[in-house]
Formats: C-alpha cells, sequence, structure tokens
C-alpha cells in the first residue's frame, strides 16, 4: 500500500503568501516546476482547494490588478 503525502504543495516552489498575519492557512501562491506549461501556476486557499493556471494567464492577472480593474471589488474591503 502507498501512502501519499496529504500535503499538496510537495515539491511545488512557494513565491508568496497572501495575508500572512496569522495563522489560519492564507491563500498562497507556488510554481510547480514539473508540471505542463498551462498548469504551473497553483494557487491555495484557506479551505484546502488549488486552482492552477499559466504564467501568461497569472499575467494578465497581474497586469489587470495594475490597471486598476479590481479597484472598484476592493473599495469597501479596505
Amino acid at each position: 500500500m502507498t501512502v501519499q503525502d496529504p500535503t499538496p504543495t510537495a515539491g511545488l516552489q512557494h513565491v508568496a503568501t497572501f495575508c500572512g498575519q496569522c495563522s489560519c492557512g492564507c491563500p498562497e501562491l507556488y510554481v510547480d516546476p514539473a508540471a505542463d506549461d498551462d498548469r504551473r501556476v497553483v494557487i491555495t486557499d484557506d479551505f484546502g482547494q488549488a486552482i492552477r493556471m499559466s504564467l501568461a494567464q497569472l499575467a494578465v492577472i497581474v497586469d489587470d490588478a495594475r490597471d486598476g480593474v479590481l479597484d472598484g471589488l476592493l473599495a469597501d474591503a479596505r
């Protein structure tokens, strides 16, 4: 019988933790060097779920954030 590592981030390269001011399992950004290009970026949430995307898709999100696309959404959160 093979026991799998329950940690979904095993083998991933940690890039950033979003929040990091608590111990509740904040969302984190990783790169999976072994994944295909279209699944290389991994974002985990504090519920144990993960999404995967390409670096190109992440670049679009970052560019949109820099251009203020998310500002209206986040105005009430601050």
